[in-house]
């Protein structure tokens, strides 16, 4: 009798990939954590054509994630009718990085939030490496 094929390995979906976000989100030390209320997560196979032509990007592979929105600093009181801060996880670019850099799912998918929680705050790519060290 011949041994059962094994169980096929399933990629992790949209919504694997949020709860591994919404972990992320929840490591986010004060005062950052307190800002990130009104910011909606939104996890897609990829960026659409349009994201991907205002980047500059022919291969949606290359992005993993994007921050769309108004740096807190840059916000007034007298903004209005603005859509609220998002940040899109773009799920098949992380697997594809997950699979090429032989990292943790978790770690990449908390440095790509990390990564674009930074543009919420305006950070600098060295700020961006000190809040990702500090959520741990």
């Amino acid at each position: 009798m011949a041994e059962p094929a094994p169980a096929c390995q399933v990629a992790p979906d949209a919504a694997a990939i949020e709860t591994l976000a919404r972990a992320a989100l929840a490591r986010i030390p004060a005062p950052f954590a307190e800002h990130l209320a009104g910011v909606v997560l939104i996890v897609e196979d990829y960026a659409d054509e349009a994201v991907l032509d205002d980047l500059g990007i022919e291969d949606p592979i290359e992005l993993t994630g994007i921050y769309h929105g108004r740096p807190i600093g840059e916000k007034s009181s007298f903004d209005s009718g603005a859509l609220p801060d998002r940040i899109h996880l773009y799920r098949l670019p992380i697997l594809w990085e997950w699979i090429e850099a032989g990292v943790a799912l978790d770690a990449l998918v908390h440095h790509v939030v990390v990564h674009e929680v930074g543009h919420h705050f305006g950070l600098s790519d060295d700020d961006m490496h000190a809040l990702e060290a500090a959520a741990g």
